[in-house]
């Protein structure tokens, strides 16, 4: 299953996976997948791992993000980059909006 060509902001569906987070596909395939993620102030994206290598983008805010043993702040046009199967995570510290770029989804 994937999606191509042009994606919308019209178009896009937002989904609300738990209180103070909302995300948007902005699209994918077999081997890639790309997501808009806002967070409230003071939401945690729980720490986790997983297979996929992950970019993130910050597009707008202030995040504490944790990559293994690293603790690091990041703010508008920094990016955090995440090989397979490290542990991560972050924290909101002022509203804001990342956008996500997965690997062999």
């Amino acid at each position: 299953m994937s999606n191509t060509g042009f994606i919308f902001k019209k178009d896009l569906f937002v989904e609300t996976p738990e209180s103070g987070i909302s995300r948007q596909l902005l699209g994918y395939d077999e081997t890639m997948m790309m997501l808009k993620i806002s967070f409230e102030k003071g939401v945690e994206g729980a720490m986790h791992q997983h297979q996929h290598t992950q970019a993130t983008f910050v597009e707008c805010g202030v995040f504490e993000f944790t990559i293994g043993e690293e603790k690091r702040i990041v703010k508008q046009g920094d990016a955090c980059f995440m090989v397979s199967n490290i542990l991560h995570g972050c924290v909101c510290l002022e509203a804001g909006t990342l956008i996500d770029v997965f690997t062999g989804v």
